[in-house]
């Protein structure tokens, strides 16, 4: 989620200050039900928010333990379920505090990225070298509970808060593994997840594997170095790997995507009153011309959607692997004058050719079977296969055309 800085009033808030406004200048009498309270720009359906207050301040058994701040989170909550959004949260003022860790580029947890899939919460992917991954978590698990405490009917971000927590605390996941739909409790303990999202690996023949775990603040320049050291290796392909990359930033994605596109667009979006912005590609490619493969899978999501989709409709390479998560919403973090916030879907994601991402994916060119097989990764080889097939095409023609 993208975090504002800027406090904003809106009508949520609106709604509820008339609420409380009400109240107070009542004071439980039973002339309230005859005043009237208007705000302007504020739905006239919104009164019915002060008429319950009222009645419940004077007529509920135990009214002298109602709490104002109480009712009203349950009124913000009830505005959001309304939505229809799967992102639509409320955070308390810890909740958003916690949430701002991510900004910082690390966290306390267990290292594995959640997302929602068909309305169920789901492990889309652990993170290398973490906790989770230590500990078996794995990509599609569906969690069922958190600390013995079940997660039905919460929303994706507060189950990420209670996954999280400081290091060397421990967390338990009640997990339905999808290959076997068996459940299993696992301990984990979390630990400082760093957030590193490039990596290459230079395979033989000179095959480039380079790995985008995610779209975070510092992938534009881990990418720059690494397509440098590319270069430096002599390097004839490469296989752009963004399985399990659940996404980021999309100002990381446009930097991504910019090395490897020339020009065009990366993607446009598309917000709530039906304003466009295109994000253009920017100028300055390190490889623009170098052969690639680009492989994804189910658990390919958001940002690398993004990355993906821009690929295709500039026919830049050849995709493979299985259809993607079809997660293309932007996601905003809004704060509220108490230091609580509420997030919502603001906009959507088309690729350049006009194809929406979200609840659709988008489809390899070369669709694979999902492995099951950790131990070997018959995905990889046969995206290498393919790309040494294409070079050996393009040399092919090369070599005809000079003759």
């Amino acid at each position: 989620m993208t975090i504002t800085q800027v406090p904003l009033r809106f009508l949520l808030i609106a709604a509820l200050a008339a609420m409380l406004a009400l109240a107070v200048a009542c004071g439980g009498s039973e002339s309230a039900t005859e005043e009237t309270t208007t705000i302007e720009g504020l739905p006239a359906e919104f009164q019915r928010l002060s008429e319950v207050w009222e009645l419940l301040n004077r007529e509920s058994f135990g009214n002298e333990n109602l709490d104002p701040h109480v009712v009203s989170e349950g009124a913000i909550r009830g505005m959001l379920e309304a939505l229809d959004d799967p992102y639509a949260v409320f955070l308390n003022e810890e909740q958003y505090s916690l949430e701002n860790q991510d900004i910082q580029g690390f966290f306390g947890g267990i290292g594995a990225e959640v997302g929602i899939r068909d309305g169920i919460i789901t492990i889309l992917a652990p993170m290398p070298d973490t906790p989770a991954e230590a500990a078996g978590v794995r990509p599609g698990d569906v969690i069922l509970e958190v600390d013995g405490q079940s997660i039905k009917g919460m929303s994706l971000l507060e189950v990420v808060r209670l996954i999280r927590g400081e290091a060397g605390t421990t967390v338990t996941l009640l997990l339905r593994h999808v290959s076997n739909a068996t459940t299993e409790s696992i301990e984990i303990e979390r630990d400082i997840i760093q957030l590193e999202s490039v990596n290459l690996l230079m395979q033989v023949g000179r095959i480039g594997h380079l790995k985008l775990s995610g779209f975070t603040g510092t992938t534009g320049e881990e990418l720059e170095k690494a397509l440098e050291r590319f270069e430096r290796s002599q390097g004839v392909g490469l296989v752009v790997d963004v399985r399990n990359n659940t996404g980021g930033l999309v100002s990381a994605v446009v930097d991504a995507t910019s090395q490897f596109v020339g020009d065009g667009l990366v993607l446009y979006q598309v917000d709530a009153q039906g304003n466009r912005r295109n994000w253009g590609v920017k100028s300055g490619g390190k490889a623009l011309d170098v052969p690639m493969v680009v492989l994804v899978n189910e658990f390919s999501a958001s940002a690398s959607e993004v990355f993906t989709g821009a690929i295709v409709d500039n026919d830049r390479a050849t995709i493979i692997g299985t259809k993607t998560f079809g997660k293309g919403s932007v996601n905003q973090l809004y704060p509220l004058e108490d230091g609580s916030g509420v997030g919502f879907t603001i906009a959507r994601w088309y690729t350049p050719g006009g194809s929406l991402i979200e609840g659709e994916g988008i489809t390899p060119d070369i669709v694979l079977e999902p492995n099951d097989d950790e131990d070997d990764d018959i995905h990889l080889d046969r995206a290498i296969e393919i790309l040494k097939e294409e070079i050996s095409k393009g040399d092919s023609v090369a070599s005809n055309s000079s003759g």
